[in-house]
């Protein structure tokens, strides 16, 4: 029996949850998908599965098994597919993360204009400021903003970008302006709070050397856009990316300050689990992006 088969039918069991629903997909009988259970188990020299009257449960090793073994049957479903419709052909389903203000304007409304050059592809976003774990929660890419450290996944830088601290010129001219980060304690900070997945506050850099600061407010959330509103009223200062207040610094209507602070590079960037084949569905669609961010005028 070869493994592929032998993954293959450890993953529908698993997903099924009996050896019956398994075997109706498979088209073979419950006996049949219990021996290769069996073999595999052999093979392997663990349990994969407690077998009892009241069902089927994964053992620990069984749950570590699982996730590996969906990563490598997508894997040899991308190799075949790579093969026999060519390198350049984009197909399948590819589901994408990013972050929910970025994805809403620079990702997601970008989807049909690559779904119109590759017909065969089908698209998924989940757009969310927690940071998700790709491979558990079965995503092909996401969209991250600033430091991929998770040596687990590839990162492509897409564009440029900082993120700075800014505010209205009138909440500046009744608070005063900070000149040192000691000085954001005596400020409204409008930042994100736990749920939001910035547990580490707002990040600088000081005397060459990064610095993590927790700042407070009186309002704060887990959805980015809002903050980024709450800041245009006056109601405080937000430390905000570059892409998203362009425009209002252009206009006057926000301006920066601690400028000699600000992290140099908290770009734009495409991230992916470590894999021996890239897919063509994720090195398609990063290019695309890419390019479109890259393009005269875009951010203006």
């Amino acid at each position: 029996m070869d493994r592929y088969t032998e993954l293959r039918s450890f993953v529908l069991v698993a997903e099924k949850g009996s050896f019956a629903a398994a075997a109706l997909v498979e088209q073979v009988t419950p006996v049949v998908m219990g021996r290769r259970l069996d073999a595999l188990e052999a093979r392997l020299g663990v349990r994969l599965m407690h077998r009892s009257t009241r069902g089927l449960h994964l053992t620990d090793l069984g749950e570590q098994y699982l996730e590996q073994a969906r990563q490598l049957l997508r894997d040899f479903d991308e190799v075949d597919a790579s093969i026999s419709a060519g390198r350049h052909t984009v197909r399948g389903h590819l589901v994408v993360s990013a972050p929910a203000a970025f994805g809403r304007r620079h990702v997601a409304p970008h989807g049909p204009g690559f779904q119109a050059l590759h017909p065969d592809i089908k698209l998924s976003f989940n757009l969310t400021d927690s940071v998700v774990d790709l491979v558990r929660e079965g995503y092909d890419m996401g969209i991250r903003i600033g430091e991929v450290t998770d040596p687990n996944y590839v990162a492509v830088r897409l564009y440029p970008n900082r993120r700075v601290v800014c505010g209205t010129p009138a909440y500046f001219a009744r608070h005063g302006t900070p000149r040192s980060l000691e000085d954001l304690a005596d400020h409204n900070c409008l930042a994100f709070n736990l749920q939001g997945g910035q547990q580490r506050g707002w990040s600088f850099r000081k005397d060459g050397k990064p610095v993590a600061l927790r700042v407070s407010g009186n309002l704060d959330c887990n959805d980015g856009e809002l903050l980024y509103d709450w800041v245009k009223q006056g109601l405080g200062i937000g430390w905000r990316s570059t892409w998203e207040i362009e425009g209002e610094l252009k206009r006057g209507e926000l301006v920066t300050v601690l400028d000699d602070f600000a992290l140099s590079a908290y770009d734009i960037q495409a991230v992916y689990p470590q894999q021996r084949y890239l897919p063509a569905k994720v090195r398609h669609f990063m290019d695309y992006l890419r390019g479109i961010y890259r393009g005269e005028g875009y951010w203006g």
